[in-house]
């Protein structure tokens, strides 16, 4: 977990990440002159803070009210604080999430934003109204580690994972712009960690990013509104199921490893029976917990007949219900969408077998707002973009 330093010399405690994906303290001096960005803590964080510039633990609960609950980022204006200690926090601490740079608006109402961060980089979050919910669709990382050939932010890079600052900013911005009343219904209703990276392999920070978002002092959301989808990172999977089990997305795609080992090419450290085995261990705990698994319909690739009856095979012994995505195209793509035609004799194989299937409406499309589309701004220390850029060229 980053923390940001202040001058006074003194010793506290800071919470840091470990291997256990919990809260620890160190305490070490401090001497530089920057401060703590208070978006980096959760609730048991928070407490630690307090704890360290010796005031009461309690403290914690009011200001991450303040900040998630109420949008506060003047702490002046925290009004159940003392005034010496509204004046130490102005010392010691700041509420800084990045900065807005473009915010767009589809003909379908969707909503995307672009931040910029701290070190130049830019990630997406988008908002997509619906007529019951509204959910925002938020970033883990900064570009993608995983490759995966049929999406926009894989081609991009990768370049690092985010802070909890900057994931749980990122609900905090939307709530922001599009005018949250905190006395009134929520405006984001549901969170799902399926903007850009594999929110897996960020693990620590995604989780107290997900521990505020579920605090009744934050933004109080149900763990079955919350969602976290992943190409199959098993053994993280089971960490996620033991420490926060949220609601499970998995990034499916294909029937046989063969196929999944060109389009999700984790497959080949995870293959498809080791990933099926750990969504049922998922789902063990919970008899009404079911896995959605994500399956993007691309033309002549993975939509035939018998490949829909080879995915009713592989789900019958897992609780779980499929979205089916019509592919988004984007530059340099090999691939294209399945017809509507391909997509509705798939579904009504699956259908027919029982499995609960849904064909996700495309959404934001005209601003590169859907699925599979979010590419934001990647500084790529892969050089993932530079090498598909020389293939594309190549006579």
């Amino acid at each position: 977990m980053n923390h940001r330093r202040w001058h006074d010399r003194c010793t506290i405690p800071v919470a840091d990440e470990t291997r256990h994906g919990r809260t620890s303290l160190l305490r070490f001096t401090l001497s530089t002159a920057e401060k703590t960005n208070l978006l980096n803590l959760d609730r048991e964080a928070m407490q630690a803070f307090f704890i360290g510039i010796g005031d009461k633990p309690f403290r914690a609960t009011q200001v991450v009210q303040w900040i998630h609950q109420y949008g506060v980022d003047n702490f002046d204006a925290m009004t159940n604080l003392s005034k010496e200690l509204r004046a130490r926090l102005k010392d010691v601490a700041e509420i800084r999430p990045p900065e807005i740079v473009q915010d767009q608006v589809a003909a379908d109402g969707t909503r995307k934003w672009l931040l910029r961060l701290d070190d130049g980089n830019c990630i997406e979050t988008v908002f997509i109204p619906e007529a019951e919910r509204g959910t925002l669709c938020v970033s883990s990382q900064v570009g993608c580690t995983l490759n995966c050939s049929f999406c926009s932010t894989g081609h991009q890079g990768f370049n690092r994972s985010l802070t909890v600052a900057e994931i749980i900013a990122q609900l905090l911005v939307a709530n922001r712009a599009l005018g949250r009343d905190p006395k009134a219904e929520r405006i984001v209703t549901n969170v799902v960690l399926m903007g850009m990276g594999e929110p897996l392999l960020n693990f620590d920070n995604v989780v107290s990013a997900i521990r505020l978002m579920l605090d009744d002092y934050a933004y109080g959301l149900s763990r079955r509104r919350v969602t976290l989808s992943t190409a199959g990172v098993v053994p993280i999977m089971d960490r996620l199921r033991a420490e926060c089990p949220v609601s499970l997305a998995v990034s499916l795609h294909a029937t046989n490893d063969r196929l999944r080992d060109e389009l999700v090419p984790l497959n080949r450290k995870y293959p498809i029976h080791e990933l099926l085995e750990a969504c049922r261990r998922y789902c063990v705990d919970s008899p009404r917990t079911r896995v959605t698994f994500e399956y993007v319909m691309l033309d002549g690739v993975n939509d035939s007949v018998d490949q829909a009856h080879e995915l009713v095979r592989l789900l019958s012994t897992v609780p779980s219900k499929v979205n089916l995505i019509p592919f988004n195209p984007f530059p340099q793509t090999q691939y294209q969408r399945s017809s509507q035609e391909a997509i509705d004799r798939f579904r009504d194989v699956l259908i027919a077998a029982g499995l609960t299937t849904i064909t996700r409406k495309t959404r934001g499309d005209d601003i590169d707002a859907a699925c599979g589309q979010l590419a934001g701004r990647v500084q790529d220390r892969t050089r993932r973009r530079q090498r598909l850029m020389a293939r594309t060229i190549q006579p």
